[in-house]
């Protein structure tokens, strides 16, 4: 290995999603921008090993998530993350946005009132975000994730799959993702149907990857398709706000446990492009373990030649613990394997 050290990390969870938080990577991440430093990751040899002895079995697993901290890209943010999934390196994460702004706060990194609203703010690959970790009583009680400008890409666009015709609508909320209504499969988003729905989101997002609506319009570096968000409709809330349940399937069929965060901020620029979300309206977005993120527009603002919102996202996450990972020379199943 690449590295003579333990590896070190902090594990969170946002609404059921797993974030491995890699606070001093042991591989060198070169680059004059957190943009920049992802593409020279995805090159190197020694960063893709690190990725993938954190991320896969017997370390991790197929629907692992993590970040190595870096540098921000200057004074204005606090630092900088590299989001990484069991296939390479994510152009954006709110799950994980969300997990390392409460981190800060809880690791004292950031200091904060014991009652109020802290913001922490990061260079990530699609531009700058923030956190807002709200605190009580001297305890995180959730946090905001506020998001790069999103907006909607594409609107009924047809596609022809192994299940027939399908429709689908393409946003972008710092990746871009294709939205489909699983009321055209006949199903509901719920975890009986996960491998029919995994399959599909998986289907359609090689389907469009190449597609002319995956091609980011100012930086190639954010273009493809990066997973696909199959919705179910509930109504509104009795408050009056929308109400959606969501899996999201992202990267080489990799299942988002929580609403999806850049996702989510998609769906709703879609949604609101759309005239489905009104001005002052929440979307509730579910996920397909019961998590919830609450969504709303926050300001209108033009993106990439389009109109696009700037929307916060509002979540909970939790520290689940901390590893000192090891490598045994004697271990030739290192850096790791992924049945999936």
């Amino acid at each position: 290995m690449p590295w003579d050290e333990l590896v070190r990390t902090v594990d969170y969870h946002t609404g059921g999603e797993p974030f491995r938080i890699v606070t001093d990577p042991p591989v060198a991440l070169t680059g004059g921008s957190v943009a920049d430093r992802r593409v020279r990751a995805m090159a190197n040899p020694d960063v893709e090993q690190l990725r993938r002895f954190l991320c896969h079995e017997p370390r991790g697993h197929a629907d692992m998530y993590g970040g190595f901290l870096t540098p921000p890209d200057d004074a204005g943010a606090d630092f900088g993350v590299l989001f990484w999934h069991k296939d390479g390196f994510s152009t954006a994460c709110g799950h994980g946005t969300i997990a390392l702004g409460v981190w800060a706060v809880e690791s004292g990194r950031i200091s904060a009132p014991d009652d109020g609203v802290t913001p922490v703010t990061i260079d990530v690959p699609s531009g700058r975000v923030a956190a807002r970790v709200h605190t009580r009583g001297g305890r995180v009680e959730g946090a905001e994730f506020v998001n790069v400008p999103s907006y909607a890409v594409a609107r009924d666009l047809e596609i022809s799959t192994s299940r027939g015709a399908l429709t689908v609508h393409v946003g972008f909320g710092g990746a871009i993702y294709a939205h489909l209504d699983v009321a055209q499969l006949g199903l509901t988003v719920a975890p009986e149907h996960l491998d029919e729905l995994t399959a599909v989101g998986r289907e359609v997002k090689w389907l469009l990857n190449d597609h002319e609506v995956a091609r980011h319009p100012s930086d190639p570096r954010l273009s493809g398709i990066y997973g696909t968000t199959i919705y179910e409709r509930l109504g509104t809330t009795p408050d009056g706000h929308l109400h959606q349940r969501n899996v999201t399937v992202f990267a080489d069929g990799e299942v988002d446990r929580s609403p999806c965060g850049s996702g989510t901020c998609a769906r709703v620029a879609v949604l609101a492009a759309h005239g489905e979300l009104a001005p002052g309206q929440t979307l509730v977005h579910d996920s397909i373990v019961g998590s919830r993120f609450l969504a709303t527009v926050e300001e209108n603002v033009p993106a990439d030649g389009r109109e696009g919102v700037v929307v916060a996202v509002r979540g909970t996450a939790h520290r689940t613990g901390e590893h000192h990972f090891v490598v045994d020379p004697a271990d030739d199943l290192t850096p790791g394997f992924v049945l999936r």
